[in-house]
This record gives C-alpha cells, structure tokens and sequence, in this order.
C-alpha cells in the first residue's frame, strides 16, 4: 500500500508534526511512504523518504524538492514536459495544530477528490476548538470537565475556585497552558495563553487527578486500542509532548477495572460515531470518583497513537478501505431550462 503522509503545516505545532511524520517511518514498514511536506508559507513539497529528516526542514534544504500542485484527483508536479501526478492510494494528514485539525487540509482533499484519513471538516471544527469540544460532548451524553471560558477582550475574571488550568481553545501539544494556583497568578497566565490564540477556557486544576488515553476508529468493526495511563508530573509540558510525540513502541495497559474500561470504550464510541468516520482519533478522559470526564479530543494524535495498537498498520488499511463517500450529486439544470422555457413560451 501507498500512503502519502501529510505533513508541516502553518502552525504552532509545525515541527510536531515533522517528528510524527518521520515517526512513521519505523511504523509502517509493510507501506510505501510518499512523504508531502506543507511549508508554513502553505506551498507544497514532495520529499524524498529516503532522505527525510529533521534538519532537512530546520535548515531550508527541503527547497530543492519538488513543489507541488493540487488539482483535481491528487498532487502533481509541473514541468516543461507537462504535470505528472503523484502516485499513492491514501492520503494520511499528520498535520498538527492549525490547517489541519480544523478542517482545512480536509476540505482540499474533498474538494480535489482524494482519498484521504483524517477527520472530514465537521469533526475538525467541533474537536479543533476546545469550548466546541464542550458543547459536542454535552449534546452526546458524554460529562466533562467543568469550565469557564474567557475572551482576549473580557473581564479577567473567574468564578472557580483555584488551582485552575488556563488553556488556549485552539492548540494542543500544552503550548501557552498554564496551572495558576493563587489569584494573582492569574493575569500573567492569560498573557501568556494569549499569546497563541483570542480566547481560552479555564478548568480546575485536580491534583492527582487519574488521567487514561483511549485511541480507536471504526472501520467494518470497532478497532479500540488499549487504554494508557500516561506518565507525568502536573501535566505533559511542550517539552514533554514533543518527545512523546516520536514514540513507535507499544505501551502497557492501563491497571484499571473492568468497569472504568467499559466506560471510557462507551464514552469514545459515543464521540467518535458517526462523526469521526475516516480518522483514528485518540480521547483523553480523567475519572473522578468512578465518574468518566471527556478531557480533550486529540483528532490527530501525535505519530497517530500508533504505540496503543498491536496492529496499527493493519488497522490503517482497514480505515482506508471503509472511508466515507461524499454523495454524489448529479447537476442537470433542469430549474434553469424551466425558466429559460417558461419565458420562451412569454
């Protein structure tokens, strides 16, 4: 199989991305592995695998790759001799952060007609924006962690009792999150998450809170990873994330009972069908009490999750092999002909 990793992006969490992309190098090692690089500039490159790595990109040298073209069917690139298309038989969007988790890079690919696994534009907008995320589950059934949410131009107030969690509602990866335990910590913590977008949401901090991932998809079948419970201090830093973001072997299992398994497997069902048809996603739930709170949603998760399954690759066919199918419209212009009629006949 021929899949074509996308990848880069304008975005914050651009250079995650390169690590999951090269990442997958030691995934997915059945495939053959077209790699396109998006610049910040949002030009498009194609790299040579043989070749790829992280200096490749921090110092310029990807510029004397091929650029590419979208149009309809797929990637081409352009000569004195004419296009020539890229070939490959699924596209896998490893774009972090901006472009493509909030449904940008899944539009082009609808619009242009290519196959591709990533959540399609409606999962990208509700899973991109945090508050959104909120409202997703809440209209699910599915409880999360209580919140208030705050805009550059607001009242720099809360409610909530400290310690709090100030979050920016549009990355990932931790960047410009902030644990503010007093009052007056709380002005420099919304500067700093301000920084990186306009509004952000602040949560309660829970000290040792229980914290367990769940990555999965549906292809003919649920294909549910097991559930991890990751190791960390207060919480996974950019630092943190950036290296866990490079990992290619599988974890252990989370010691958990059986029924706290059952009820985040119920909870990311519920998230993910139908509305993340297409993708493999990975939910981070924290339990409280016996009680299953929906954390985040990680559309693109970081190499893909791939260290939660005995069978990634294997899965990664199957999710390409049952995408969903936009409806094909036929367009006849049978209202116009009417029209054009009606006004001959007058």
């Amino acid at each position: 199989m021929n899949i074509a990793i996308l990848f880069g992006g304008s975005s914050f969490e651009h250079e995650i991305s390169i690590v999951s992309a090269i990442t997958m190098k030691k995934v997915l090692k059945r495939s053959t592995l077209t790699y396109i690089f998006v610049t910040p500039q949002r030009e498009f490159y194609l790299i040579d695998t043989g070749k790829i790595n992280s200096k490749l990109f921090s110092s310029g040298e990807y510029k004397k790759s091929k650029q590419l073209f979208l149009k309809k069917g797929g990637f081409f690139t352009e000569s004195m001799f004419g296009s020539k298309k890229v070939s490959f038989d699924v596209a896998l969007n490893l774009i972090h952060g901006r472009d493509g988790e909030d449904g940008k890079i899944s539009s082009l690919m609808e619009f242009f007609s290519i196959d591709f696994i990533s959540p399609r534009m409606e999962a990208s907008a509700l899973s991109y924006n945090k508050l959104y995320t909120k409202f997703l589950a809440q209209s699910l059934g599915v409880k999360t962690v209580a919140y208030e949410y705050l805009s550059k131009n607001d009242e720099r107030k809360i409610s909530m009792d400290y310690p709090v969690i100030v979050k920016p509602v549009r990355l990932g990866s931790s960047i410009g999150v902030s644990i503010v335990r007093a009052k007056d910590e709380l002005d420099y913590a919304l500067d700093v998450a301000f920084e990186y977008d306009t509004d952000v949401i602040v949560e309660p901090f829970i000290e040792g809170v229980k914290e367990y991932n769940q990555a999965g998809c549906y292809t003919d079948r649920w294909e549910l990873s097991i559930i991890e419970e990751p190791h960390k201090e207060e919480f996974l830093d950019f630092e943190k994330k950036y290296m866990d973001f490079s990992r290619d072997s599988q974890v252990l299992s989370a010691d958990i009972s059986t029924e706290i398994e059952s009820k985040i497997q119920e909870c990311f069902k519920k998230i993910y069908n139908p509305l993340f048809n297409g993708s493999i996603i990975r939910c981070d739930f924290f339990v409280v009490e016996g009680e299953v709170l929906l954390n985040e949603i990680n559309p693109i998760p970081g190499s893909m999750a791939n260290y939660l399954f005995s069978d990634f690759e294997g899965m990664v066919e199957r999710v390409s092999k049952n995408l969903p199918k936009e409806q094909s419209i036929t367009v006849d212009y049978q209202y116009i002909h009417s029209i054009q009629s009606a006004k001959g006949k007058a």
